[in-house]
C-alpha cells in the first residue's frame, strides 16, 4: 500500500465515524444511535433532519437548500422570529419515526434550514448564550417582587438574540401578563413563558443519578412515563421515600424498567395466602425471589421460624396435594437435602488459645497430673524457679569459681 500518496483527512469530534452514528454522548444529549447510516441513500431518501438546542429541546426541519449535512453539523433555522442555531443530531429515514414519537401532525411545525452556520451567526449565538445566567437570576428577583409563586428554572436565548424563552415550574396557574411586560422592558427581547414539570427541569439541568450515572431523562429519555409506588410493590423493593424518589424528588423513572420483567415472572409465584401443609406441621409464606424462581417459608406467620426454601414449582405441587386431601412428608423433595445457610466459617475447627506460650501448657500439664506432678516439677525447679537446664548451668558456674579460688590460694 502506498501512504505516501494517500489522501488522509484530519478528523476530530463528531466527524469520526462511531460518533457520528451516536455511539459516544458527544456533547449533546438525548442522542439517537442511527443504525441505517451504512445504508447508500439513506441521507437522500428524505430531507427531514433533527436538530437539537440547549439541553433538551429538539425541532425538525426540512432541507429545503439540499445542504449535505452530517450529524454534528452547526446550521441556522427557521424561527419565529429570526432564525436560531442548532446542531445536527439525526438524519435520514429514522427522522420519520422520531416526528411520529413527537405527534408533529402539522406541516406547519416542521420549518426551514437556511445555511450551514457562518462565523457571524456563531459570534451572535455566543453573545446570546453569554447572557443566560444572569438572564435567569435577574429575572428570578423581578418574579419574586411581583409576587408571583413559580420558580424560573432555565433561559434559553435564540441564537440571534431576538427572542428568549423563560421555563417556568409553578404548583398552581400564575398569572404572568404583568411579568411579561416587566421582562420585556428590561431585556428588549421578545418573551416566551414554557411551563414545566419537576422532571423535565431534572432533564434540562442534568446531574448523576444515585446509580452513579447520568441522569436518564438527560441523555436518552424522549418521553416520560407515569411511575407509581405499585411498580416498587411488584419488585418487592422498600416503600421508602427517600430511596425511591430521584433527583427532581419525584418517584424515579427507572422503577418502570423491569417491572414488566416482574410481572411476568410473579405469574409462576404461588399465591402468598397459600398454606403448605405437611405431615409434621403447616408453612407459611415468609419471602420470595421472584427473577430466581424461589420462595421460603416458615413455620410461623409473624417470625423466622424453621426456614425452608423451595422452587415455586414445587409449591404448587404440594398445594395440588393438599387439595386432594394429601401431605407430604416435608417441603423439600425426596432427594434434595436441605442445604445449611450457615456462612461458612474458616476458623471453625481451630483452637482460639493456639498461639498462647507454652508456660501456660506447662502449668496446665502440671494442674493435671497432681500432687506427683507439682514434686517433679518442684524437683526440675532450680533456687529462682529454673528448670533442670538452668541448674546444670549454674552448677558449672559454681564449680568454676572453686577452681580460681583454689588457683589464688596456691599462688599465696
Amino acid at each position: 500500500m502506498d501512504f505516501k500518496n494517500m489522501n488522509l483527512k484530519m478528523v476530530s469530534g463528531c466527524d469520526r465515524g462511531l460518533c457520528r452514528r451516536a455511539c459516544g454522548r458527544q456533547d449533546k444529549q438525548l442522542n439517537t444511535y442511527d443504525y441505517l447510516a451504512d445504508i447508500p441513500g439513506n441521507d437522500t431518501s428524505t430531507d427531514l433532519v433533527e436538530v437539537q438546542f440547549k439541553n433538551t429541546r429538539k425541532g425538525y426541519y426540512h432541507n429545503v437548500n439540499h445542504l449535505d449535512l452530517k450529524k454534528g453539523d452547526i446550521v441556522a433555522v427557521e424561527a419565529n422570529p429570526g432564525h436560531d442555531i442548532g446542531v445536527v443530531t439525526l438524519t435520514g429515514q429514522l427522522v420519520r419515526l422520531q416526528i411520529k414519537k413527537a405527534n408533529l401532525k402539522s406541516e406547519e411545525d416542521i420549518r426551514r434550514i437556511y445555511r450551514i452556520a457562518k462565523p457571524v451567526d456563531m459570534d451572535k449565538y455566543h453573545e446570546a448564550k453569554s447572557r443566560e445566567h444572569g438572564t435567569m437570576i435577574q429575572s428570578r428577583q423581578i418574579a419574586k417582587d411581583l409576587g408571583l409563586q413559580m420558580k424560573i428554572g432555565d433561559v434559553e436565548y435564540q441564537g440571534d438574540g431576538n427572542k428568549a424563552i423563560f421555563y417556568y415550574i409553578a404548583d398552581e396557574r400564575v398569572d404572568f401578563r404583568q411579568l411579561i411586560k416587566v421582562l420585556a422592558e428590561t431585556f428588549h427581547v421578545r418573551i416566551e413563558m414554557k411551563q414545566i414539570g419537576a422532571r423535565q427541569e431534572a432533564g434540562r439541568i442534568g446531574g448523576t443519578g444515585p446509580c452513579g450515572r447520568e441522569l436518564c431523562c438527560a441523555t436518552w429519555m424522549k418521553n416520560f412515563v407515569s411511575v407509581s409506588t405499585a411498580a416498587a410493590r411488584f419488585q418487592d423493593i422498600s416503600l421508602n421515600p427517600q430511596k425511591l424518589a430521584g433527583m427532581c424528588a419525584k418517584l424515579k423513572c427507572c422503577l418502570n424498567y423491569e417491572v414488566d420483567n416482574y410481572m411476568e415472572a410473579g405469574k409462576l409465584m404461588p399465591n402468598r395466602d397459600s398454606v403448605l401443609q405437611t405431615a409434621d406441621s403447616d408453612y407459611y409464606l415468609f419471602k420470595s425471589d421472584i427473577l430466581a424462581g424461589m420462595v421460603t417459608y416458615s413455620t410461623d406467620k409473624r417470625v423466622a421460624a424453621n426456614l425452608v426454601t423451595i422452587s415455586a414449582a414445587r409449591a404448587h405441587d404440594i398445594i395440588e396435594m393438599n387439595k386432594r386431601g394429601e401431605k407430604p412428608l416435608s417441603l423439600l423433595d425426596d432427594e434434595q437435602v436441605q442445604q445449611d445457610e450457615r456462612p461458612l466459617d474458616l476458623l471453625e475447627n481451630e483452637s482460639i488459645t493456639r498461639f498462647d506460650k507454652n508456660k501456660r501448657k506447662k502449668k496446665a500439664r502440671n494442674k493435671e497430673q497432681g500432687p506427683r506432678g507439682k514434686e517433679q516439677g518442684a524437683r526440675n525447679q532450680g533456687p529462682r524457679g529454673q528448670g533442670q537446664g538452668a541448674k546444670a548451668r549454674q552448677d558449672d558456674r559454681n564449680a568454676q569459681r572453686e577452681s580460681h579460688r583454689q588457683k589464688a590460694r596456691e599462688r599465696e
